[in-house]
């Protein structure tokens, strides 16, 4: 219930870029109170702006050191239920005893709800698909060295030498930020320079991506069509977009979107860095 108001009150600024205590009052039938512990505690998660008598979205941030990309906490609320399909699908893919790669997007950190039973070895440059892991499952889990970054929840190394390259994985389960006839897309130097290096580690690439990925073309190319195995979508894609992938030899998996569980409606809800367990190792 508590997340299912502060649900609406985030919808509620991505539409009117900014309300008050009694406005928000009124559109969510709440007391002052109430709405203000749930400004405090979206704020304190930079998932809005509080101002004076009431609250705003969040303005863009611009951090030294940060990526080029949108906030992990962004992109996982944008498009849930398609991406929450594809990750169901691509769990089901793996099979128990084998080691995979899952890169740090929303569509991949979804998976996590899907291998809570299995047996697996998984590298991982999420650190909260990491965390999620370790918590819900007895899957044997390594993160690779390197800076975290928090707002887009992954672990970078702008270094060659940071062990990922003595990791063998059957499969690399991946999301980007678009798809072209050209290759995957990426938009930060930094972020296709570590995923370069995961692509080169796997012997099938998995792509994740949901249908408004194929609609955006700026950015760098990470990799062209050639080393993807897979991409799996959902039944919004375009037929022609379908048509180009498998002309140029790429297995295409189409699913029909599902509304995620309630703890996916706020982004990155009781989620923390504490990576715990003994199941976890850094390569260094």
């Amino acid at each position: 219930m508590i997340n299912k108001r502060r649900n609406r009150l985030l919808k509620l600024l991505d539409e009117r870029k900014a309300a008050t205590v009694h406005e928000l009052v009124e559109s969510l039938d709440a007391s002052p109170s109430t709405i203000r512990r749930d400004i405090s505690w979206l704020a304190a998660r930079n998932l809005i702006h509080r101002t004076r008598g009431g609250a705003e979205t969040s303005p863009q941030k611009k951090r030294l050191g940060g990526l080029a990309n949108d906030t992990f906490a962004d992109n996982l609320r944008a498009n849930a239920a398609r991406k929450y399909a594809i990750a169901r699908h691509a769990a089901a893919l793996c099979d128990d005893g084998e080691t995979i790669i899952i890169n740090g997007g929303t569509t991949t950190f979804m998976m996590a709800d899907f291998l809570a039973d299995r047996s697996l070895k998984i590298m991982t440059n999420s650190f909260l698909m990491a965390d999620r892991l370790l918590a819900t499952s007895q899957n044997e889990v390594l993160i690779p060295g390197g800076t975290v970054y928090r707002d887009e929840n992954v672990i970078l190394s702008p270094f060659d030498n940071d062990a990922t390259g003595d990791q063998y994985a059957s499969k690399m389960f991946m999301s980007v930020s678009g798809l072209s006839m050209l290759g995957l897309v990426e938009t930060d130097p930094l972020l296709i320079r570590a995923e370069k290096r995961l692509i080169g580690q796997a012997e099938k690439l998995i792509v994740l991506v949901d249908s408004s990925k194929f609609a955006r073309r700026a950015g760098l190319i990470l990799c062209s069509l050639k080393q993807v195995h897979t991409v799996i979508t959902d039944s919004d894609v375009a037929d022609l977009s379908v048509q180009w992938l498998e002309q140029a030899g790429v297995k295409v998996i189409v699913v029909t979107p599902e509304v995620p569980p309630e703890r996916h409606c706020i982004a990155l809800d009781g989620a923390h860095l504490g990576l715990q367990g003994a199941m976890c190792t850094m390569l260094a």
